[in-house]
């Protein structure tokens, strides 16, 4: 196997496959006027149910929405308690406007949103004709490897989803636990794979692919396998901080360039997950923020990241959690139509993330994959605030910042605010059962025991 730096594609490459050219200027990137065409900001403009754009799936001819809906994170009841049941209205409002406005790929599995994602999510799809949506659904066995734990759960997303066939089915989170081993265990040595091969062509899944997450060797091992399995799709992170430099952040983490490349050079659609890094990147610092807003001013700086995740022409669908709707109205305006990232701008977002990664943020997305915690913790939320609070200004270096009193106060009312006492960093007992199932491979306990560290010292107000 070549090393992944050997295969990486050049920036030249990248824009030559999306049909760009041209010469970066310095006024481009120390900014520009506003866009023409536009006579108010996007925030409030209505996005338009016919200008949505549309790739095709090469195996099926599948018309796929370039904005798909990522159904982890549906709206719950009560959006400050994490047990809260999820409002099934409201999903059923979201999933009515994005079907109005063009989107017709809905992401789900059965581990999302403690095991209740495909049941709400079927419940919202099922008001809506069949042609109207595509549904993708995981084999999620990361725990039970046995045939019969996989076959009960793959016969369960039918009937909770309340289908008769699944368009886009997925082995679920590939390259995590021991690897290769792992994916051997999970789909061959007990028949699943083949299973599901045979029920391809029988036409109960329309598709078939994997979503991968870890170590580049299975990544690797299944694409080997092409030509005899015939990947329809692939599942892959990519953002534009993790597209050059995903292993700098983790050394388990593979570069999205690569994992593209790799995919289009098979003709294997890419369908995009974590276009905005865990929600990293729909709130930047001041700095970067500015740079962004010179160059688009009436655009949200998430639009930003998904515009540079669905330039790339051989990605399929680029998915989003949009638990509320003006998430969905904002991200259904950058895609109806997609204006694809000019060479300019594909430079200024590559020197941006060089400047992102300059900030400690934990590298959390969210995923809530550690979660439950067996002694109650919030650990998605204690990370969620602490890097909410970087892209802020409100972590201090020290004690003696000149803006100290402020950043401390926002930090630690911000803190109660967003994670009760019991949920919080102190309780953690550091017993690291979180750590082998966190897909960006985050030394959870030691991140929790930093930030309570610098909690109690802000308390104290001692030297941190």
């Amino acid at each position: 196997m070549q090393t992944k730096d050997k295969k990486e594609i050049s920036r030249r490459e990248f824009l030559k496959r999306l049909g760009l050219g041209g010469v970066v200027t310095t006024a481009a990137l120390a900014g520009c006027a506003p866009r023409k065409g536009e006579d108010r900001p996007a925030s409030v403009a209505e996005p338009d149910p016919a200008q949505m754009t549309y790739r095709v799936t090469p195996t099926t001819g599948d018309r796929v929405s370039l904005l798909g809906y990522g159904c982890m994170r549906w709206p719950q009841v009560d959006p400050r308690d994490r047990n809260s049941p999820m409002d099934q209205e409201q999903v059923n409002r979201l999933v009515d406007y994005a079907i109005e406005h063009g989107v017709n790929y809905f992401d789900t599995a059965p581990v999302y949103g403690r095991g209740l994602s495909e049941r709400v999510t079927g419940n919202a799809l099922k008001r809506h004709p069949r042609e109207k949506f595509y549904i993708a659904t995981k084999l999620s066995n990361t725990r039970d490897f046995s045939r019969e734990a996989a076959m009960a759960m793959y016969r369960k997303s039918f009937e909770e989803l309340q289908v008769d066939y699944i368009d886009y089915y997925l082995l679920h989170s590939i390259g995590g636990g021991e690897g290769i081993p792992t994916v051997r265990k999970r789909f061959f040595d007990n028949g699943m794979l083949d299973f599901l091969l045979e029920e391809r062509k029988a036409g109960r899944i329309r598709n078939l692919g994997f979503s991968y997450h870890g170590d580049i060797r299975a990544f690797d091992y299944l694409l080997s396998l092409h030509d005899e399995i015939r990947w329809d799709f692939v599942q892959i992170q990519l953002n534009y901080v993790d597209w050059k430099h995903a292993a700098e952040q983790n050394s388990r983490n593979t570069n999205a360039e690569y994992l593209y490349a790799e995919l289009s050079k098979r003709n294997i659609p890419s369908v995009i997950m974590e276009p905005l890094l865990g929600g990293r990147l729909a709130s930047l610092n001041h700095h970067l923020t500015e740079r962004m807003q010179r160059l688009r001013p009436e655009e949200s700086i998430a639009s930003w990241a998904f515009r540079f995740a669905g330039t790339p022409p051989q990605v399929l669908t680029v998915l989003s959690g949009m638990t509320y709707m003006e998430h969905l109205q904002d991200n259904l305006r950058t895609y109806s139509p997609l204006e694809p990232c000019t060479e300019e701008e594909l430079v200024m977002l590559e020197d941006t993330a060089k400047l992102y990664l300059r900030y400690p943020l934990i590298k959390c997305t969210n995923c809530q994959y550690c979660m439950p915690c067996p002694y109650g913790l919030d650990i998605p939320g204690i990370f969620l605030h602490y890097n909410k609070c970087i892209n802020e200004g409100n972590v201090s270096a020290s004690s003696g910042d000149a803006d100290y009193r402020r950043a401390r106060r926002a930090f630690l009312v911000g803190y109660d605010r967003s994670v009760p006492k019991l949920r919080q960093a102190a309780r953690c007992i550091g017993c690291g059962e979180c750590v082998e199932h966190c897909p960006q491979s985050i030394k959870i306990p030691q991140q929790l025991q930093r930030i309570d560290a610098y909690v109690e010292a802000l308390k104290q107000e001692t030297e941190f």
